[in-house]
Order: structure tokens, then C-alpha cells, then sequence
């Protein structure tokens, strides 16, 4: 059971290939992603779908609106921008959903707590035998782009969970000693 968060690893978004989940894997995926500790039961995140040629239409309107957030940006920052969703062939967005409203569960732990479905969702791309990575960038906090993708003034984007085949195997790289990490409380 350990052995799947042992190995895993993300495969960088430029590194994932089609063919991606069909609709049958990505359901299961997005079951198991639900999955997470959610108190109060809010349910406070949600997914959007980006795939098929909305990739493509994502990426014209973020070069857009770089252009406009920085009128000196060069070429390459702007390429990057345009292709940043046509890697992978499916692109979920996880979204947090925060009511302000909601006095009973702090903010941050919803927050957190679709910070797991993102995590969740990384493991379960894995599980199916595909590559996944998590990112957000700036289009993950900017207005305009929220506005664009529909995320409401009360909603965070928790990540962009770009998933596909991968085209090589990531590369293991170095963990901190989690027993390093470790401090233990006594009372003063």
C-alpha cells in the first residue's frame, strides 16, 4: 500500500503525451480524489475540465492576457504562456470553494482540504498508470483569469492537475530525512 506514495513522482506537464484518461478512468480518478478529509462535509473544492481544443483557446487568452499585464514581455515568456495547457492532453483545475460566510470551518482548512484533492488526484493519475503534475503559476492568481475560467470572488484555484502518457520516466530526485524534520513537544 505505501509502495504507490513511495514512488510517487511528478512527470513534468511538457513531458506528458495523449493519450489521456478516457471518460470511464477519469470519473473513477475524480472518486478516489474526493476522498479527503473534509470537515464540516462542505465539499469545498470542484473541478473544471480543460481538454480537446479549449487547451489551445486557454492559451491564446493567457498570452492575452500576459500582453496586457506586461506590455515588455518577450516572445518566449509569451510562447510559454500559450502553450502552458497543451502539454498534457487533460488539464483538471482544481477549484477551492471558500464562503465567506461559512463561520463554522476556518477558511484554511478548506483550503487545505482541496489542496488534498489535488494530491489525491496526482495519486490517482499514478494508480491508472499515467503521468501527473500539479502547477499553478499565475494564471492560478489572477482576476482576469479566474473571471475567464468562471472561478467566483468567494473560490481559489488550488492547482492545475495537467495529466497524459508519459513520454519517459521521471527521474528519482533527493527527499529530506523526514526524521530530521521531526521535533518532539514536551511542556515547559
Amino acid at each position: 500500500m505505501l509502495r504507490s506514495l513511495d514512488s510517487r513522482r511528478s512527470i513534468p506537464a511538457r513531458q506528458l503525451d495523449a493519450p489521456g484518461p478516457d471518460a470511464a478512468t477519469l470519473a473513477r480518478m475524480l472518486r478516489a480524489a474526493v476522498r479527503v478529509p473534509d470537515h464540516g462535509r462542505r465539499v469545498p473544492f470542484r473541478f473544471l475540465r480543460i481538454a480537446g481544443p479549449a487547451r489551445a483557446c486557454l492559451g491564446e487568452a493567457l498570452t492575452a492576457i500576459a500582453r496586457h499585464r506586461d506590455p515588455d514581455a518577450s516572445q518566449a515568456v509569451l510562447d510559454k504562456d500559450r502553450e502552458r495547457f497543451n502539454h498534457a492532453p487533460l488539464v483538471i483545475a482544481v477549484i477551492a470553494v471558500l464562503d465567506a460566510s461559512d463561520d463554522k470551518i476556518p477558511a484554511q482548512e478548506r483550503l487545505l482540504s482541496a489542496g488534498c484533492v489535488c494530491f489525491a488526484l496526482l495519486q490517482a493519475a499514478q494508480g491508472h498508470g499515467f503521468g501527473a503534475q500539479w502547477l499553478t503559476g499565475w494564471p492560478a492568481y489572477d482576476r482576469q483569469v479566474h473571471a475567464l475560467l468562471g472561478v467566483g470572488e468567494e473560490e481559489r484555484v488550488a492547482g492545475f492537475i495537467h495529466i497524459g502518457t508519459p513520454r519517459a520516466d521521471a527521474p528519482e530526485r533527493e527527499r529530506p530525512d523526514p526524521l530530521a524534520l521531526l521535533s518532539d513537544w514536551s511542556p515547559a
